[in-house]
């Protein structure tokens, strides 16, 4: 089914990787459509308990293939031709802010970890600041890249950025598209893990084994949809949606499983996810 992504699953772990290294993993249309369509087929899998999104060679994702660009910019209009790979991914409970675009990444029930492996701009950088962690090669390169392509803050970036490193930093980045490397990626905050060249993937891979492991995939799944829904409300409205959340933990079983795995020095065996 895929052409330019591959997906693989190896409980509990899916990554996807796009895959077009003699571009840099530039992004098509038909790429956006698959990676949308394998993150809907990972979050439906209950042997998946978190997502990687990495590229294949030596980039990352270099931001949208300039042929693409080429023709998007004689046409004056973006569009995504799903051609069969019609998929809805995501909690559609969030809400309607996590409906359009690209930001169904930030509504997927499981946790996606971007594995930066190398150069990483554009609308590949987009995609890095979309998923919830970044574990980063120390020698990656990043670059938003929309200033010099005459294009705005694009696909959510004005809305992630100054949330992970402040206002003026992010104009920095975003007015300059200057280059800057993996290690000050962690620097300004954007990187959450920085890796050893080369070993991005198995860091991300030996974190999700090790949520698998210790971690409720509900409690997972619940938490990144508060900490996404509370950042766009007030904190008493959040404190009564968290108390509620609060309450319905106490009656599942996960609660007593973690409990008794406390108690009995054992590792949990918790409930995986299971999406209707």
């Amino acid at each position: 089914m895929y052409e330019e992504i591959r997906l693989d699953v190896d409980d509990p772990i899916a990554v996807v990787t796009m895959n077009r290294p003699d571009r840099l993993n530039a992004m098509t249309t038909r790429m956006l459509a698959e990676i949308r369509h394998a993150l809907a087929s990972a979050e439906n899998d209950e042997r998946v308990v978190g997502m990687i999104l990495t590229g294949e060679g030596r980039g990352f994702c270099a931001g949208m293939d300039m042929d693409a660009l080429d023709g998007i910019s004689e046409d004056q209009s973006f569009s995504i031709n799903t051609d069969g790979l019609e998929a809805e991914p995501g909690d559609s409970s969030m809400g309607d802010d996590f409906i359009t675009g690209f930001t169904y990444m930030l509504s997927l029930r499981k946790p996606l970890i971007a594995a930066v492996n190398g150069p990483c701009a554009g609308l590949g950088f987009c995609f890095a600041l979309l998923s919830d962690m970044r574990f980063v090669d120390a020698g990656a390169k990043f670059s938003t890249a929309f200033s010099q392509r005459g294009l705005v803050a694009e696909h959510a970036v004005s809305w992630l950025l100054p949330r992970l490193i402040g206002s003026s930093r992010a104009l920095d980045l975003l007015w300059s598209a200057r280059k800057f490397d993996g290690v000050e990626a962690e620097r300004l905050g954007i990187a959450d893990r920085l890796c050893e060249p080369g070993t991005a993937l198995t860091v991300a891979k030996d974190y999700i084994n090790t949520l698998a492991t210790s971690s409720s995939p509900t409690s997972l799944m619940v938490m990144k949809n508060q900490v996404y829904r509370h950042l766009m409300m007030p904190l008493g409205p959040a404190m009564l949606e968290t108390q509620r959340l609060m309450d319905e933990s106490l009656e599942r079983p996960d609660f007593r499983e973690g409990v008794r795995s406390f108690i009995e020095g054992r590792s949990p065996d918790f409930e995986r996810i299971k999406v209707s």
